[in-house]
């Protein structure tokens, strides 16, 4: 499935003399589109072929992969189950609240113990209480998660000369380089402090990905992280980021989600006034959906009950 491209019609990018669409992931699915349509893909097609019946996977309380994963498994006829990091509250938040609607069964852990969850002790401690299931990542981060992400730049979107995208986990960054020619360039805003880090991981990601599918044609992108957007943290907004959110939406008619695809378009348009982009090139945004999150978001700086 290939989502739709909305062109941004703004004198800002015109004046320039650059332009810029936006890549419509967020409709794919009304409640797993964005980049999680992607990364949950073939992880669910891999686990039908294993012959699981329940997935168990990993994230925050206001996990977009949380709630996506209990969407997903519920649609195509899985039982799941969330380690959630952190202990439990209620009432629950509105992203938990849906995942239990979905289905899904929440297990709640310390932060200490949610940082081994890589580890095989960890996941045969949870096979000792839940049983057998098959196990996906935090964020659908694995090589069957890049593979699905490979498949978000379609022929469609070829006269693009760069991919720009917001960055948790670098898998979707991954998955989109490994897509693209060697004339392209792909250019990833990490959503956290001191994201520079990330380069390492997303070489880990395209490692990973090539050596289980060592057929894929790989010419390597150019790959740039612009590090300076991550306004204070993950999930971390202010002032100045809300309104740049409101008069975008007023502008474009295109909804932003405050974790991810805000700080991404912030990016590109704090970058394309200081003539980071040269004059003629063609920028696609990767709107990486998430707009579920964004209740809880403005709960916790308009003063409701419900914090990040």
């Amino acid at each position: 499935m290939q989502a739709r491209i909305d062109m941004l019609n703004d004198e800002r990018l015109t004046g320039k003399g650059i332009s810029a669409g936006i890549l419509r992931t967020d409709l794919l699915h009304e409640h797993y589109g964005g980049n999680k349509w992607y990364k949950l893909r073939y992880n669910l097609q891999a686990a039908k072929e294993a012959g699981a019946k329940t997935i168990l996977t990993f994230g925050g309380a206001f996990s977009n992969h949380i709630a996506a994963t209990a969407a997903a498994a519920k649609e195509h006829h899985f039982s799941s189950i969330g380690i959630i990091r952190g202990e439990a509250t209620e009432p629950l938040n509105t992203t938990l609240s849906f995942a239990a609607g979905c289905g899904m069964r929440l297990h709640h852990v310390s932060r200490e113990k949610y940082g081994k969850k890589n580890t095989p002790e960890f996941l045969n401690e949870l096979r000792a209480v839940f049983g057998d299931f098959y196990p996906i990542p935090e964020g659908g981060s694995n090589t069957e998660g890049v593979r699905g992400c490979t498949e978000i730049i379609g022929p469609a979107q070829d006269d693009f000369d760069t991919v720009m995208l917001a960055c948790g986990t670098g898998a979707t960054l991954a998955g989109v380089a490994l897509s693209l020619q060697k004339t392209k360039r792909v250019i990833g805003v990490p959503v956290f402090r001191n994201g520079a880090f990330l380069q390492l991981d997303v070489d880990e990601h395209i490692r990973g990905f090539l050596r289980h599918y060592p057929a894929h044609v790989f010419e390597k992108p150019e790959i740039l992280l612009q590090c300076d957007y991550h306004f204070g943290g993950y999930a971390r907004q202010t002032g100045t980021l809300f309104g740049f959110v409101k008069q975008f939406e007023e502008k474009s008619a295109i909804p932003l989600d405050y974790v991810y695809t805000s700080k991404l378009l912030f990016a590109f348009y704090d970058l394309a006034q200081k003539n980071f982009f040269r004059k003629g090139e063609r920028i696609l945004l990767v709107h990486s959906g998430g707009l579920q999150g964004n209740t809880g978001i403005l709960r916790k700086y308009f003063g409701k009950n419900e914090s990040i």
